[in-house]
Order: structure tokens, then C-alpha cells, then sequence
């Protein structure tokens, strides 16, 4: 059978939306990167020469990506180190170390993490070190085959770079920019960081030993290049096994992108956050809609997602509140009200929630202050209050001032939707004052 006929054979709906869930997945969760990146084609091209230089011709180098979350740099050297590892040469001879501040939080747990990634556990075994300089050197003599061409050059990739800076006196750091200055081995220092400042935080002598080398990436998308990048990420590729269902789809997608419900929409999250990380998780509620019975997608699904992804943890946490504590925290609202949001204590809470009480004249929720102080402290336990910084341990734990970790509008939202609410108490809760 031809390629023709087979691309245009007919396949069970079914199956057809497993092909379309396995491939926008692969987009949207497993982070496939893209052909090429229009908006930063200058800084891959600058990062894969220096990298190059490094791989093939023995040429160390260190450089720092900068720029804001989620401006790309993880995807740039991605790509660029996708592009690299083409070359089979490159593929066969490149090692590389992956490190992150976030996790390396000193220069131990960083050299056995290094050690483990270059398959060196054998070659240190029991030896001992006198300082982390002449390990590393170690690590790194282990690694030549004879001279300097014929060295493995060693990619060091350091995430969080900033973090790495915190370390004590910088050892790390100092080192691995010393080796890229010297003649020893072909390494390249590469460094992500979102701080600009970051040079700032060197030592003297780590600093003198970097090369100076930035590659900044700076968010410079408008909505329109925001719209077409949801469009691209949802529409299926020309080789997709069934044709008429990619077609269909993708004029489903061109028509889901011109609704103008969706654009506005879609401009709450641009406004929120331009970081395609937070767009892939959103398109990936749209598309966890798709099914057989909902075969194309449309503008309801993106108005749920967006619902669900702006949904409050904190509001939906009143929900499951007793009535006590639901009185509480209204109680906490209106002393935020009445003193601007100075601090209280149980004690001020206790003494708001009576007045309700004896305004009322309803025994119902007249609870002894024992059982008010436990539902207090389960306020506490959940983190929707919260001790103010300085406030002594040793104070009763009446007089402990706290603060609510809730604004007006997550407990209107939570008194709207709480369960069989009684009337007096949402009432109370509504009004202005106490």
C-alpha cells in the first residue's frame, strides 16, 4: 500500500485520539523541544560556537545564560546541545555534568554528584584528598586518554548558578573556573541563573578567573506571538498517520484560537504569567477533555481549564471548615476590618465571635472556650493563621499574636460556596463590620 493511501486510510475514532493524546503529550509534558527558537536564534547561535569550540577543539570556555523565569534558557541549551551532539564525533567524546543549586546546596554533596555523573566511583575508591582542588583535578586527570587533543572535554552545567555562589568561599566555583582558565583539561562552565546581578556575588578571585561572557534572554513576547504559540503547540504535524482527522482537528484548533472568549481568556493567563511552563499546563487541561465524545476542542474546554487552574487551594480549604471555624475566621475578617490588619490574638477572636452571639441570642453555636481554643489552633495547624515574626513562644497561647493568611475575597468566595451555610452566618459575614 502506498504511503498516500495509508495516511488517508480509516481508523477508529478511538485510536485516533490516542495518536492525538500521544502527541501533543510528547509537546506539552515531555518537554519536546521545538525546530528552532525564533526569538532567540542570536544567543544559539553564539552558545553553540562557544560549545563547539569546546568539543571538537579542545578550547575551554565559561559563560553565564541570564534572564528572568521562564524566558527560556533551559530550552536554549537544550537546543543548542541537541544541535551539538549531531555530530557523531561530539556525541562519542562529550561528557557532561549536571548540577543545580536547588539541590548541590554545598561542594560535598557537588563533587560526589560530579564523581557519579563522570562513572568515576571506581577510580577515587578510598583514596583521600587533601582539599576539594586536587579532587577535582583528579576526577578530571582521569579522564585524559594521552594529550590535550585527545582529552574528553567536560561540560559543566550549573542551574541555579546563583546558589552555587553561597557556597563557602566559593570553592566549587573558584575551581572549576580555574581548570577552564588553565591548560589542564578542555572544559566548558556553563551557568543559569535569573539573577542579573549575579557577577556581584563573586569573590575577587572567582571573578577574575570567569570570562565575562553573558548570553542575556529577556521576555519580549506580545499577545499575538503568546495566541500563535498556542495554536502552533495544539495543532497536529503534516505527517500525522490519519490526514482527514488532522485536518479537521487543526481547523478545529484555528477556529478555538479566533473565539474571542478564548482570547480573553487566554490574555488573563499572559498577564499572569508569559512562562509557556504555566501554558503547557493549562492546554494540557483542555486536552485531558478530549475524548470520544468531545472529539475537537472548543472554547468551554479552555473556560474550565482556566477555572480549574485559577482555582484558590486556600479557598477550597474553607470549604471543608466546621461551622466554629468558619465563625472564626469570620470573626478574624472583621478585627482585620475594624484595626487594618494589625495583629490578634484568640483571646480578641473569642471576644468578636461572643458579641455575634449575644447580638443573635443563639445557644446553638455557644461552645465552651476550650473547644474554641482547639478549633483555633486547628486554624494554626491548616496555616490560615499564622504567628507574627517576633511574637514570644513564651506569651499564653491566648495573647500569641497572629495574622490571617486570608484576604476578603477568598472568604466571600468560600461563604458563596460552603455547604448548607446558615443565613445568620453568612450574613454576618458579609457585612461590613462586626
Amino acid at each position: 500500500m502506498s504511503k498516500r493511501k495509508s495516511k488517508d486510510a480509516p481508523m477508529p475514532i478511538g485510536d485516533c485520539i490516542a495518536k492525538l493524546h500521544k502527541c501533543l503529550r510528547a509537546r506539552l509534558c515531555h518537554g519536546q523541544l521545538p525546530s528552532r527558537l525564533e526569538a532567540s536564534e542570536a544567543q544559539h547561535t553564539h552558545l553553540l560556537g562557544l560549545l563547539t569550540r569546546t568539543a571538537i577543539h579542545g578550547e575551554s570556555n565559561s559563560v553565564l545564560i541570564v534572564g528572568p523565569r521562564g524566558s527560556g534558557k533551559s530550552a536554549l541549551l537544550k537546543c543548542v546541545l541537541r544541535d551539538l551532539l549531531q555530530e557523531k564525533e561530539v556525541e562519542k567524546n562529550l561528557l557532561q555534568v549536571h548540577l543545580n543549586g536547588l539541590l548541590q546546596t554545598d561542594d560535598r554533596i557537588a563533587l560526589k554528584e560530579i564523581t557519579r555523573q563522570l562513572n568515576l566511583e571506581n577510580v577515587v575508591g578510598d583514596k583521600v584528598f587533601g582539599s576539594f582542588a586536587e579532587n577535582l583535578v583528579f576526577l578530571l586527570e582521569a579522564l585524559k586518554k594521552g594529550d590535550r587533543k585527545t582529552t574528553c572535554p567536560v561540560l559543566f552545567i550549573l542551574d541555579e548558578f546563583d546558589l552555587f555562589a553561597h557556597h563557602k568561599n566559593q570553592t566549587l566555583l573558584y575551581n572549576l573556573l580555574d581548570v577552564s582558565q588553565s591548560a589542564q583539561a578542555p572544559v566548558a562552565v556553563v551557568g543559569l541563573t535569573c539573577r542579573l546581578d549575579v557577577l556581584e556575588l563573586l569573590e575577587k578571585r572567582v571573578k577574575s578567573r570567569f570570562s565575562h561572557r553573558q548570553i542575556h534572554l529577556l521576555k519580549g513576547l506580545s499577545f499575538t506571538q503568546y495566541l500563535e504559540r498556542v495554536r502552533s503547540q495544539l495543532s497536529l504535524p503534516d505527517d500525522f498517520p490519519v490526514g482527514k482527522f488532522a485536518q479537521d482537528w487543526n481547523s478545529s484548533v484555528q477556529s478555538f484560537c479566533e473565539d474571542k472568549s478564548v482570547e480573553d481568556t487566554l490574555r488573563r493567563h499572559f498577564n499572569s504569567s508569559t512562562d509557556f511552563r504555566s501554558l503547557h499546563m493549562l492546554l494540557m487541561l483542555c486536552l485531558s477533555r478530549i475524548s470520544i465524545v468531545n472529539p475537537t476542542i472548543k472554547p468551554a474546554d479552555v473556560l474550565e481549564a482556566s477555572r480549574l487552574w485559577f482555582s484558590d487551594a486556600k479557598s477550597n480549604m474553607l470549604h471543608g471548615l466546621s461551622i466554629l471555624e468558619l465563625c472564626l475566621v469570620i470573626a478574624m475578617k472583621h478585627l482585620n476590618d475594624v484595626y487594618e490588619g494589625e495583629p490578634f490574638n484568640f483571646q480578641m477572636v473569642h471576644n468578636e465571635f461572643k458579641k455575634f452571639l449575644q447580638r443573635k441570642s443563639n445557644s446553638m453555636y455557644n461552645f465552651e472556650q476550650p473547644v474554641v481554643m482547639k478549633a483555633f489552633e486547628h486554624l494554626q495547624q491548616l496555616e490560615l493563621i499564622q504567628p507574627v515574626d517576633g511574637s514570644s513562644t513564651k506569651t499564653q497561647r491566648e495573647y500569641q499574636l497572629m495574622k490571617l493568611t486570608l484576604d476578603n475575597c477568598q472568604i466571600m468566595e468560600a461563604l458563596q460556596k460552603y455547604p448548607q451555610c446558615p443565613t445568620d452566618i453568612k450574613q454576618w459575614g458579609m457585612s461590613a463590620f462586626g
